[in-house]
């Protein structure tokens, strides 16, 4: 799927481009090559509607000449002349950060895990086989269920990054993803459940996802009166909590949002600021993970670092210009990157993100059954929807979901058709929680990986059903 010398022939192209940075007198550059190919299906109406592959990459150039920062990106390498003075010109007119240069060079670890030769095997026919395999699978599970939409993927991808300051760095890394939405429309009642799944690795159960997506179709039919407005307990499945983790965490423990009091954690580094037992690690070096690698986006080493340990909030999150910026601003007496840089592609520069974030509990650990019995009386929400509106400075929230059982006295009696959800995240996580024995590697809103488990919430929420 990949030609075995594509990230040999980045490396080589973004040597060439750093030469043209020199000739041209930049002080200090960087390239960053990417080069992707992939076949992928879409699913539609019980069909397989579309096939299709092909591939993409280009490079990124950031320079930095006297504190200044310039940015430009090119497909071609013998083009790059073009987009490198592109890049001089904006530096020129871009205000100059004190102290602001591009990272040194440093040893770094290898990172297993990121490549899979099934995956680079894998043909559009084996693709084609795994598309009919979810297709019967549905209706083997229940023949009112029908696979409106979804698709499985596979892809493969080169990146390369050479920097003035002597980082050179490349590989190969797969992914195989499949995500597919079920709906059971009969007797005048429709519901529906999405479900996905990624990884480094070639999925084993590509029909996992679906079993778990008609079950949640399957299991909100049984509707039941929703009830008033009520503060209650909540237990957010992985799906469910994700989204909204993944918008407000994340953007939380950024050190430059921290800085400018634009974080719900604000001024409060050494503090508890959630349950005791809980922690949250981002770490860098997972192997297989998603967002891990040898080096951050700029091509810094990656690290396992602490961010919130036993509830108190012990570490955040910088990349080299954001950590120099908020320095030469006065907003922080001293920072530096923690390998935290994160890249969307080769069309724009790096960004502090998360890579593979992690929340995990010193606690006993308990099965969604027994999270429900523990419950006793509240709610089950399996997803919501308008999670991207959350605000990551207050904590607040309040979003839809039309996947939430109701639960008395530790048994679930039935599901609403609809209802609001409402609270603070930071407030919620901050009181009794009790989260579940699985974790789930889901995506995210912001950057990086999210790895969460199912999370009893046991205050500071509000369910007002439809």
């Amino acid at each position: 799927m990949i030609p075995d010398d594509a990230s040999d022939r980045l490396l080589e192209s973004a040597h060439k481009i750093g030469k043209l940075c020199e000739k041209l007198g930049v002080q200090q550059w960087e390239v960053f090559g990417t080069q992707g190919y992939g076949h992928s299906l879409d699913i539609e109406a019980d069909k397989i509607t579309m096939a299709s592959g092909g591939g993409d990459g280009g490079f990124g150039i950031r320079l930095v000449n006297d504190g200044k920062y310039g940015f430009a990106h090119v497909v071609d390498s013998d083009a790059a002349e073009v987009s490198v003075i592109e890049a001089i010109k904006i530096a020129e007119k871009s205000p100059s950060i004190k102290g602001f240069e591009l990272p040194g060079n440093h040893s770094s670890k290898d990172v297993g895990g990121m490549k899979d030769t099934k995956i680079l095997n894998m043909s559009p026919e084996d693709l084609l086989e795994q598309g009919d395999q979810v297709l019967t699978r549905v209706k083997e599970l229940d023949s009112r269920a029908s696979a409106v939409g979804g698709g499985i993927g596979i892809g493969a991808g080169a990146t390369a990054i050479v920097t003035s300051s002597g980082i050179e760095s490349h590989g190969i890394h797969t992914q195989h993803g499949i995500g597919v939405h079920i709906s059971i429309d009969a007797d005048n009642h429709l519901t529906s459940a999405y479900e996905g799944e990624y990884s480094r690795t070639s999925i084993a159960d590509i029909c996992s996802s679906v079993d778990r997506a008609v079950h949640w179709s399957q299991v909100t039919r049984n509707v039941i009166l929703g009830g008033k407005t009520q503060d209650s307990p909540v237990l957010m499945t992985s799906d469910g909590f994700s989204p909204l983790f993944s918008v407000m965490v994340p953007s939380a423990i950024k050190g430059e949002n921290l800085a400018k009091g634009e974080s719900f954690w604000s001024g409060k580094k050494g503090n508890k600021v959630i349950a005791d037992h809980l922690s949250i690690v981002d770490d860098g070096l997972m192997h297989g993970g998603m967002s891990s690698g040898s080096r951050d986006g700029e091509g810094i080493p990656s690290r396992r670092q602490d961010i919130v340990e036993s509830g108190k909030l012990v570490g955040e999150l910088w990349s080299t210009r954001e950590s120099a910026k908020m320095v030469a601003e006065g907003k922080i007496e001293f920072a530096s990157t923690t390998g935290s840089a994160s890249r969307k592609g080769h069309t724009t520069p790096p960004v502090c993100g998360c890579r593979d974030l992690v929340l995990s509990s010193s606690d006993k650990t308990y099965s969604r059954d027994r999270l429900i019995e523990e419950m006793d009386q509240g709610y089950v929400i399996h997803s919501v929807m308008g999670a991207h509106t959350a605000n990551p400075t207050s904590g607040d929230f309040s979003v839809t979901t039309s996947t939430i059982l109701r639960v008395e006295n530790g048994e679930i009696i039935g599901a609403l058709k609809q209802a609001g959800f409402s609270g603070n995240m930071a407030e919620a996580l901050n009181r009794k929680v009790i989260i579940g024995d699985t974790q789930k590697r889901k995506g995210s809103y912001s950057t990086g990986s999210m790895h969460v488990p199912d999370v009893l919430l046991m205050g500071g929420l509000r369910v007002n059903p439809a």
